[in-house]
């Protein structure tokens, strides 16, 4: 009898397990607010030099207008609008003349904006931008903070992972959200840049505790049935956050009343977790069968289930979690994914695909500027084709192969965003249609991805195997923005490089991956040749339905 047969005795599915999903869904909604809020507190608002002549009202000219002082100030930008980055070194007033020409303004000395920059205040009031002035010369420090974010989020899923195998699931949990929303808080009051990307590495890193505590919290207390149902729902709940994201930066147009807004209700979570059982799985496995027996109790009594009492002992506690406690014993290693040839090239391989889906994406997401003027409707729409793909990708999963959806996604969601560097900056709403069309591209490659991974290893290695492939993809998330910051020497080099990574790794997919539709999840290796053979001749599979879901 394995640990589901103790849940059935519990009570099976029932009240405990749906004010369980209600309590983790709450911070579910919040960590894509965290995770792209620097889309609204770190835009970039237009912005132009200071000019004294402009913008100190004593030195004035009283019979000129704003237009005209402005021609003779800042010369134009590459777009004809006024220059972001350089003024007139002396003001221009041979410009005034009706009959001056491009040559007149193209021979006047130029100069960087050396007393600072005017920003429009119109559609935010204050950014993080604005704030610390990450424009023009330093406009690169703004993907570099997005990546030392990644960089929590790296950090924070080796630690916490430890961690939580040490002292247990809900204790990280509360913890986790109580430092996200102290960390976040107190972000408001970053008196510099650096001290504000330190503030953020903190929150990330918490917010990798809570990725990780809440969804084993939820699959450890949820019947075999039942997971899929569960997983699919939290996976839902990021994509309400995204739009939920929308709707607030919407409403709070100030940088430091949106981190406050997306943090506090961390306190809350923090408060109310403590409800929460620990983990039965997790306390039998490190020896500690007493407290295992009063949670599974707790369970039982929440659902109504009086049986409970007679039936769940310490002795059936024991003799049904003895093969688990033993597998956990033993011991794996990442360099036994490389030993074996069959394993070795589905290693390698799963690292490209997952290195590069996580470059281009948080490469799309996290600069949402670049692809629409109105990012809060962008924002909405990523949103909801997120919402859309994750619901959909199950029903796609049931009459295509794993490999030929991940594949094609994945070339999809390149191919849209190559053809959007093509599409005029006027062109507004062909911009939107491909760049959501890019992210609904992205989602289903995601979710199909959670799902394929687990059916490539075999069981002892499987989480191994999961560890290290969610490291290489975070540390993909991590170069995403830093490939941004080549864009004021490149500028097509961040696009392009977003669009052709992907489709190079889904030709590495088709090449050196398996089809695994049908075919039950391997216990050992040589399951996995036995797979092969079964490929080759075209043998009957065993239909196995599986649900992941990975923001």
């Amino acid at each position: 009898m394995a640990f589901s047969e103790l849940l059935e005795r519990a009570g099976g599915v029932g009240l405990f397990q749906a004010l369980q999903v209600f309590t983790l869904l709450l911070p579910s909604v919040l960590i894509p607010t965290q995770m792209l809020l620097e889309n609204f507190s770190a835009a970039v608002p237009g912005h132009r030099c200071w000019e004294q002549v402009l913008d100190n009202s004593s030195e004035v000219p009283a019979n000129l207008t704003p237009e005209a002082l402005l021609a003779i100030s800042i010369p134009p930008g590459p777009n004809q609008e006024p220059h972001q980055c350089r003024r007139f070194r002396q003001p221009q007033w041979q410009l005034l003349d009706p009959n001056a020409t491009a040559t007149n303004w193209s021979e006047a000395a130029t100069e960087p904006c050396l007393d600072g920059w005017v920003y429009d205040r119109s559609t935010f009031t204050s950014t993080v931008v604005a704030e610390w002035d990450l424009v023009c010369g330093s406009e690169g420090l703004k993907p570099m903070g997005q990546s030392i974010f990644m960089a929590g989020i790296l950090v924070g899923a080796f630690v916490w992972g430890l961690l939580s195998n040490w002292f247990g699931r809900k204790r990280m949990l509360s913890w986790c959200c109580l430092q996200v929303a102290v960390v976040g808080t107190s972000t408001i009051l970053a008196p510099n840049f650096l001290i504000y990307c330190g503030l953020r590495f903190l929150s990330a890193f918490a917010l990798a505790g809570i990725i990780l505590s809440s969804t084993t919290l939820m699959v450890e207390w949820t019947t075999t049935p039942g997971r899929a149902v569960t997983m699919t729902i939290q996976g839902c709940t990021y994509s309400v956050g995204q739009t939920a994201l929308a709707g607030l930066a919407f409403a709070l147009r100030d940088w430091r009343d949106l981190q406050l807004a997306v943090s506090v209700p961390f306190f809350a979570v923090s408060l109310i977790s403590w409800w929460l059982p620990e983990s039965a799985r997790w306390l039998i496995i490190v020896g500690k069968p007493d407290q295992a027996l009063q949670e599974l109790k707790k369970v039982a009594r929440i659902n109504g289930h009086k049986e409970a009492k007679k039936t769940l002992t310490t002795e059936v506690l024991m003799s049904s979690m003895e093969g688990e406690v033993a597998s956990a014993k033993a011991h794996r290693s990442v360099l036994d994914l490389f030993r074996v040839p069959v394993l070795r090239w589905r290693s390698w391989a799963m690292l490209v695909v997952n290195f590069s889906i996580m470059v281009s994406y948080y490469g799309l997401v996290l600069d949402l500027q670049s692809l629409g003027r109105d990012i809060f409707l962008l924002q909405a729409l990523f949103g909801g084709i997120d919402f859309l793909g994750r619901a959909t990708t199950t029903f796609l999963l049931k009459f295509l192969g794993r490999r030929i959806i991940l594949a094609s996604f994945q070339a999809m969601a390149g191919f849209s965003i190559l053809v959007n560097v093509l599409v005029p900056q006027d062109l507004q709403t062909l911009r939107v249609i491909f760049a959501v069309l890019g992210k609904g591209c992205f989602g289903i490659s995601l979710t199909c991805l959670s799902l394929y991974k687990t059916e490539l290893f075999p069981t002892p290695l499987r989480m191994t195997a999961d560890g290290l492939l969610q490291s290489v993809g975070r540390l993909g998330a991590m170069m995403g923005p830093l490939i941004r910051m080549t864009h004021q020497a490149l500028p097509l080099l961040p696009p392009l490089s977003y669009g052709v990574i992907p489709i190079a790794s889904s030709l590495v997919l088709l090449l050196f991956l398996p089809e695994t539709q049908g075919f039950p999840l391997p216990d050992t290796i040589q399951d996995l040749e036995s797979q092969k053979s079964a490929a080759a001749r075209g043998g009957q599979r065993e239909v196995v339905i599986t649900e992941s879901t990975w923001f």
